[in-house]
């Protein structure tokens, strides 16, 4: 018996010996479970209290982590007092659009009382994600962090951090968010701004109320990779550290060829993750979080702040300040986005389609509709190629499986059905057209979108989130896209692999992407306030040949409208 014991225990240091030298030869992949329970929990900032929804009683909330080849199963169950849908922004969703959670285009919401489960594997991704709310703007409070790790044995194709941290920017209103909402569409009216940004829930002092602001605790000699995600409604931000540069190494769970900036520009739902060198002197160094705006639009202009404290710092000792960048700083933003490259090592080729099978011309922007119960008697709408999209009563992709006639039709346009001079003089009529329109794509087909901001009413920076995919943003610029010239300025080598991109005010940008996952796939402006005027359009992407290029059917707890 004791030399049996002995065996045995000299084994299991023999296994556990190969784990740590071959970890990879271990466990391929796992199968991670997530309860998460949305609860309205009684929440007190800037000096104000309010009921607001969360998971799992947290703000933000828990942060999903898997690795890549991870299959992921979530329970979500509804507590609280509206209907819900959680997306998760970025995933690519490989043979799940059933999982992808936007409420009426691949799901009809969970209602109170009622629960579902997301499953999904990881394929092909590794890096920063986000989930969060996806029907009206209950986002705002319902949103945490997804992390996806290399796979076991796999580096990170940079120097491996010390540390990790996760920071979370977005908004916060006094005012209960969908009471803010419902008045705007009632009204049809912009609704009210919010009152404050915060960083990781906190907002950090402002005038009138000494509000409890975040601390980012590192420790000397480190280098941290900080994960940073604008999980706001409806601002685009700049995120600096006082005294400090930051590497950027990856944008939404796609790796960059790294580069240093003191100061990140992030649109919601975009992520950046960068590594941070904690070589300064100890002490205390601002975090600011400040919003951009080169449009002469009302936005939250509160500029939020944390601290970054370095461990064994002095208690009472001074802070390291930083410059705010100005609201309006164009050039800023634009040599931070010019900075952005594929990595495109052998490893991450970045596979751009060199060859088009669809080629789209989508204008975006806002337009202004009759509405006779309106204060005006007319309200502000949105729209992609002038159509306002109308949002069904039951789920587009259950409507799709099942053949139910008369939800949608196929026949949105590839192209604006009246062209004019789209960032000059606009057109007298700022009407547009209502339907529930989707545009079809074949399997495996290639397609390029260039995306137009239009100055009808005022142009503004739009960042469009495609869901399914990733995409490489192969060319922008300022003024009109003019198809003979611009193609000839497009990068196909090393252009920044994205899922959301930011549009900018009075330009374009173009877009590439394969079509390899069949099923409903959401293109949208990522501001909510445009989202809900209607800047929201659908593609459908056909089944390719067997099984594994084919929509699988629905999950049995697929909740009902």
């Amino acid at each position: 018996m004791v030399a049996k014991m002995k065996f045995s225990s000299s084994r299991i240091q023999a296994i556990l010996l190969v784990a740590f030298i071959y970890p990879a030869l271990m466990v391929e992949s796992l199968v991670r479970h997530y309860n998460f329970r949305v609860v309205l929990k009684n929440t007190t900032k800037l000096c104000s209290s309010k009921a607001i929804l969360t998971v799992n009683g947290k703000f933000p909330g828990p942060t999903l982590y898997a690795r890549e080849d991870d299959t992921v199963i979530i329970r979500v169950t509804n507590h609280g007092n509206r209907n819900v849908t959680i997306h998760w922004h970025g995933v690519k969703q490989l043979g799940t659009c059933w999982a992808d959670g936007p409420a009426y285009i691949t799901q009809c919401p969970i209602q109170p009382g009622q629960n579902f489960i997301y499953k999904f594997t990881i394929t092909g991704q590794r890096g920063t994600l986000l989930w969060h709310a996806h029907d009206s703007w209950l986002r705002a409070t319902l949103h945490g962090a997804i992390v996806i790790l290399p796979k076991l044995g796999t580096p990170y194709p940079f120097p491996t951090p010390q540390k990790e941290r996760i920071i979370i920017l977005s908004e916060w209103w006094k005012s209960d968010v969908e009471a803010v909402v419902d008045e705007s569409t009632q009204s049809g009216l912009p609704p009210n701004i919010s009152d404050a940004h915060t960083i990781n829930g906190h907002p950090g002092p402002v005038p009138g109320c000494s509000s409890q602001g975040f601390t980012l605790h590192v420790e000397s000699g480190k280098t941290y990779l900080i994960r940073i995600i604008n999980a706001a409604l409806n601002d685009d931000l700049f995120f600096k550290i006082a005294g400090h540069n930051l590497t950027v190494v990856e944008v939404d769970a796609s790796y960059t060829k790294p580069f240093q900036t003191d100061t990140i520009f992030i649109s919601p739902g975009q992520t950046t993750t960068a590594l941070l060198e904690t070589n300064k002197d100890i002490g205390n160094y601002l975090i600011s979080v400040s919003p951009f705006m080169d449009a002469p639009i009302g936005i939250d202009n509160f500029t939020s702040i944390a601290t970054l404290r370095y461990k064994h710092t002095p208690r009472n000792s001074t802070t390291f300040l930083t410059s705010i960048p100005p609201q309006n700083a164009t050039p800023l933003t634009a040599t931070f986005i010019d900075s952005l490259r594929s990595l495109d090592s052998k490893q991450h080729p970045a596979n751009v389609p060199l060859t088009i099978d669809h080629s789209l011309f989508l204008t975006v922007g806002v337009g202004i509709n009759p509405c006779d119960t309106c204060v005006n008697g007319s309200k502000l709408v949105a729209s992609v190629n002038n159509v306002s999209f109308v949002m069904p009563t039951i789920a587009l992709l259950q409507a799709y499986y099942y053949h139910i006639r008369g939800v949608y039709t196929l026949d949105f346009p590839p192209k604006p059905p009246n062209p004019f001079d789209y960032t000059g003089t606009p057109p007298v009529n700022a009407q547009t057209a209502n339907g529930t329109k989707l545009y079809r794509l074949g399997y495996n087909s290639t397609v390029q979108i260039v995306l137009q901001d239009i100055a009808i009413i005022l142009p503004e920076s739009h960042p469009i989130h495609l869901h399914g995919f990733n995409f490489f943003v192969v060319g922008t610029g300022l003024g009109n896209f003019y198809p003979d010239k611009d193609p000839k300025t497009f990068n196909l080598v090393d252009p920044v692999e994205r899922n959301t991109v930011s549009v900018p005010t009075g330009g374009w940008t173009a877009i590439r992407f394969r079509a390899d996952n069949p099923g409903i796939w959401f293109l949208h402006c990522h501001l909510e306030v445009h989202t809900t005027w209607g800047l929201k359009m659908v593609f459908l992407v056909d089944n390719g040949e067997g099984p594994n290029e084919s929509l699988t059917p629905p999950p049995s707890d697929l909740p009902t409208c």
